[in-house]
């Protein structure tokens, strides 16, 4: 696997996907990072103003850009640990600024370089966070795979930011340029995606990068009907997304306190905002945690762990993410604590549970997936 990150004019920064030990073998940078810094070297852009980057996952163009002091824009902890990490591995200074989803960008910059997200939902949500701070002058540069630029794409970035163009594709990227138009109104940040809940009097708010932001996820759905009642212990629910199982384990279990985990500021954000809204005379039993896992959490901190893990790490498919959190799990559940987790059936996690905690049982299947529990004996 190749480690090491060309830079424009010789030179190159060594990076790794976060955490390394993970036995993932994919790279730490695209194509489109590589793109980016080689059209950069040929442009020119106000280094006196602000340097914005939105979505870095591991550090490529802020460490390769880091002597600008950018402002670096993520949802991601794990992108935040994964850019401190490399750039500790290349003897660089701390010397940007974080910023998370839900922040307001620094006004009027020079330069604005953008991997494009995942989704449109979150792309609108940085299209109109950029269209409230860009000028005439503002640079505006994103880069991504040949195959997620879309015409959709390119008709957001006219919509929200003015004449928008793109490049040839190299090494299956392309590049996309906007300028901003000021005869387009600054826009306010999207309101989160909002349904009712089936079953109950519950509204779900969802910011833009929740996972199944526009309904209840089928994996989630299973679990809610096998969600235990009357437990009187600490709960938590691990990967929260919107917070729905944790919504509704507080509902079921009104002596316990149920603590809200996920990688993603969003996600952690509609998780507080569903339980003020709903639940609000429970808040004094919730606490919400942006979080690597269970990262920094001691053993004989819960005594149930729910959990709907992720298989994917960005766009890449992989069961680190999911192994983790069976590994956190046991690490953190007190003797006799439980586990209950839903996935894929074809996943196979039974084996996995089997070998970290020596037992499992199948609480409830069917044809797409499991629910699986495993109890900490030792």
């Amino acid at each position: 696997m190749n480690h090491h990150f060309p830079l424009p004019g010789g030179g190159e920064l060594e990076l790794h996907r976060y955490p390394r030990q993970a036995r993932h073998g994919l790279q730490a940078w695209e194509a489109a990072d590589e793109y980016i810094m080689n059209e950069l070297a040929a442009l020119e852009w106000d280094r006196s103003a602000p340097l914005v980057i939105l979505n870095d996952a591991f550090g490529a163009l802020t460490l390769g850009l880091h002597q600008y002091r950018p402002y670096t824009v993520t949802d991601s902890c794990i992108a935040g640990l994964a850019l401190a990490d490399n750039a500790a591995g290349n003897g660089l200074e701390p010397d940007w600024t974080l910023l998370t989803s839900l922040d307001e960008l620094p006004a009027a910059p020079g330069l604005i370089l953008i991997k494009l997200p995942k989704t449109n939902a979150m792309l609108e949500h940085q299209l109109a966070a950029i269209s409230r701070v860009a000028g005439p002058g503002t640079l505006i540069m994103a880069g991504a795979k040949v195959r997620d630029v879309h015409s959709s794409t390119l008709k957001l970035f006219e919509q929200y930011l003015g004449p928008t163009r793109t490049s040839l594709a190299w090494k299956k990227a392309r590049l996309i340029f906007a300028q901003r138009d000021a005869a387009i109104a600054p826009s306010p940040a999207p309101a989160p995606l909002s349904w009712r809940l089936e079953g109950s009097d519950f509204t779900i708010n969802n910011h833009a990068s929740v996972f199944s932001r526009a309904s209840l996820d089928i994996g989630a759905r299973f679990m809610l009907e096998h969600l235990p009642a009357s437990h009187p212990g600490r709960i938590i629910d691990l990967g929260c997304g919107n917070g729905v199982l944790g919504l509704m384990a507080l509902v079921r279990n009104p002596e316990a306190t149920v603590t809200f985990v996920d990688e993603s500021h969003m996600a952690v954000a509609s998780a507080r905002l569903n339980v003020e809204q709903n639940l609000p005379d429970a808040m004094d039993r919730a606490r919400f945690m942006v979080n690597n896992c269970l990262d920094g959490m001691g053993p004989d901190s819960a005594d149930l762990v729910l959990c709907n893990p992720p298989f994917h790490q960005q766009q890449a498919i992989t069961d680190h993410i999911a192994w983790q959190m069976m590994t956190d799990a046991r690490r953190v559940l007190r003797r006799g604590g439980e586990l209950l987790l839903v996935g894929n059936r074809h996943l196979d996690y039974h084996q996995k549970l089997k070998r970290l905690f020596g037992n499992q049982r199948v609480v409830a299947s069917n044809r797409k997936f499991v629910i699986l529990n495993a109890i900490r004996t030792a």
